[in-house]
């Protein structure tokens, strides 16, 4: 193992050149599969969205919960307000109602929003997905008042962050850029190897520098600039989705009973190359290599900055 160990830093380091391409497909299990066909087909409604962008909106607003209210009265799974939803909302599945807390309804009413905001800033000079977001924040007025994205920091910050997880909702197309930082999070969970395992443990003196799975990933990634959320199925939107023979060390992996959808994600481990990962697995045990080949593999992300840093941290419905 210490030979696999030396290549990772040559392989996690060493390859900054190569890019990936951009997609319209969903990440595998990205998407809850209960929604997936519906954010497939109206995330093709305009060319101003796709399907990752409309999953990414969907993701920031509600985080997948279709009984999602905001202290702002926003409601259902794409937080529409009252007003909104009078105005803008549409019936989706063609029952016979529009109804804010059905998905049936809420998707496709997200989409249909988006695409008239598209509309109404058409002509405005610059990248058109990014004019009709910051829309969606700002007003269509303001976009067309400033010619763009307006200089309003919320809205740059907003169409930042959309992008940023539209990568993490999009199946690759090519191989995804390695990341830069991946050799120092190594660095620091191969230091924990031999350390036993706490449930909920964040390696902090009181509980013996002892961690669970993801406080382990969280504390590697936080020594080399990134905060990644605290528990797995948050941290797996923290980038884009590299497939099973496209990993490189530093990748987080992760596994679940549930491969279609990653809100059921229950662990994840640190990928170091050869099949093996550096993984907290279980009380009882200590960090150790383990293969990460098992019925349960979901997926893999490898992280980035912009990709952690987009990540919603108070969704509507989330315990204090």
């Amino acid at each position: 193992m210490a030979l696999l160990l030396v290549g990772t830093y040559s392989a996690a380091a060493g390859l900054a050149g190569v890019r990936g391409g951009g997609a319209v497909a969903l990440a595998k299990g990205a998407v809850p599969a209960r929604y997936q066909s519906l954010v497939q087909k109206w995330g093709n409604l305009c060319p101003a969205i796709n399907p990752a962008l409309l999953a990414a909106q969907l993701y920031q607003e509600s985080g997948w919960n279709p009984r999602a209210q905001s202290h702002a009265a926003a409601q259902g799974i794409a937080q529409f307000i009252p007003g909104t939803w009078a105005t803008h909302g549409i019936d989706g599945n063609g029952d016979g109602k529009r109804d804010v807390w059905d998905p049936a309804d809420a998707i496709p009413s997200a989409a249909s929003y988006d695409c008239e905001l598209a509309g109404y800033v058409k002509k405005v000079p610059g990248d058109p997905t990014n004019n009709m977001l910051a829309a969606y924040n700002a007003g269509a007025y303001a976009v067309i008042k400033y010619g763009g994205v307006p200089p309003y920091k919320e809205t740059q910050n907003y169409v930042k962050i959309i992008r940023s997880l539209e990568k993490s909702f999009a199946r690759p197309v090519g191989r995804v850029a390695p990341s830069r930082q991946a050799a120092g999070a190594i660095y620091f969970a191969q230091k924990k190897l031999g350390t036993p395992y706490l449930w909920g443990g964040n390696g902090t003196p009181e509980q013996q520098g002892r961690f669970d799975c993801s406080g382990l990933t969280q504390a590697a990634y936080r020594t080399v600039g990134i905060e990644l959320p605290r528990v797995a199925n948050d941290q797996y939107n923290a980038g884009p989705h590299p497939s099973r023979d496209e990993l490189l060390p530093g990748d987080l992996v992760f596994f679940s009973d549930d491969l279609t959808n990653s809100r059921a994600i229950r662990h994840v481990g640190i990928y170091v190359g050869g099949g093996y990962m550096i993984n907290a697995p279980f009380t009882g045990a200590v960090i150790r290599f383990d293969k990460i080949d098992t019925p349960d593999y979901f997926g893999a992300t490898r992280v980035t900055k912009d990709g952690a840093a987009a990540l919603p941290t108070d969704l509507p419905g989330d315990a204090p």
